[in-house]
């Protein structure tokens, strides 16, 4: 009897909601159900488990519970909790600034260059720094691209050069003097304590030495940028989560022509 009205509750929806008082969705609409998960450096036990409630009340969640928790090793437990947000957004005023282009596929992307741009566009990137990691650039980059989104290498009208991870900002400008490149991708995956930023800002005050900046197209991305932070920092335009090949190459492809206009 209990799973009926449960079943029957969890499939009532208000279709009169509020989008200016948005709190999260649980099992009925705007109930503020959410779950959370975090590690406190603190020994694994009863006073642990409290630590955790205290900390979610204080977080603005009413009926804190901890549903598991384990030691991850000596004095660090990491623990899951539910818990009801007693917060609300208005969803109604969220302006969030995006990058302005369209989504062409491989194949209007390649057929919009011929026609407006009438040459191959040169494209040089790279994990820039003390990043190691390649997932990023790659999926971007790499001829077999990512989630069935061909990289820029498979492209017909772009010259894709992907240098790879932990390049630094000199070998990056001198590969682009090298290319005469039309555009730079920097990837920043893994970062700690902010190093995406200053070797990013790094990046733009170098290109300016050089007299570059304004002669070409600069993009960053990864799960840490947003195109707000990109453009706060110096950049044409960024690409966070769920970002592909096609939403990086489109705009290059207009950008390139929007300046080609001017």
């Amino acid at each position: 009897m209990s799973g009926g009205l449960y079943s029957m509750e969890a499939k009532t929806f208000d279709t009169n909601l509020d989008l200016r008082k948005i709190r999260p969705y649980g099992d009925t609409m705007n109930d503020g159900k959410t779950q959370l998960s975090f590690t406190l450096p603190v020994p694994c036990g009863e006073e642990a488990i409290e630590a955790a409630k205290q900390l979610m009340k204080k977080m603005g969640f009413e009926n804190p519970q901890v549903v598991f928790y384990k030691e991850l090793t000596e004095g660090f437990t990491f623990f899951n909790c539910y818990g009801t947000c007693t917060y609300d957004v208005d969803f109604t005023q969220i302006q969030v600034p995006k990058v302005d282009s369209s989504v062409m596929d491989m194949h209007q992307c390649d057929e919009f260059i011929k026609e407006h741009i009438g040459r191959k566009i040169i494209v040089v990137g790279a994990s820039t720094g003390t990043d190691a990691h390649t997932v990023g650039i790659d999926a971007i980059m790499n001829m077999k691209g990512y989630a069935g989104h061909y990289g820029l290498e498979r492209y017909e009208m772009f010259e894709a050069f992907n240098m790879g991870s932990q390049v630094t900002n000199e070998e990056f400008i001198a590969k682009a003097i090298e290319t005469n490149a039309d555009a730079l991708l920097v990837s920043q995956t893994v970062t700690q304590k902010d190093v995406h930023i200053r070797n990013l800002v790094e990046l733009v005050e170098m290109l300016e030495g050089e007299n570059l900046r304004d002669k070409i197209i600069l993009c960053c991305g990864g799960p840490r940028i947003s195109h707000e932070l990109a453009k706060e920092l110096g950049y044409d335009a960024g690409f966070g989560m769920n970002s592909y090949a096609d939403n990086v190459a489109s705009y290059i492809a207009e950008e390139l022509l929007r300046r080609k206009s001017l």
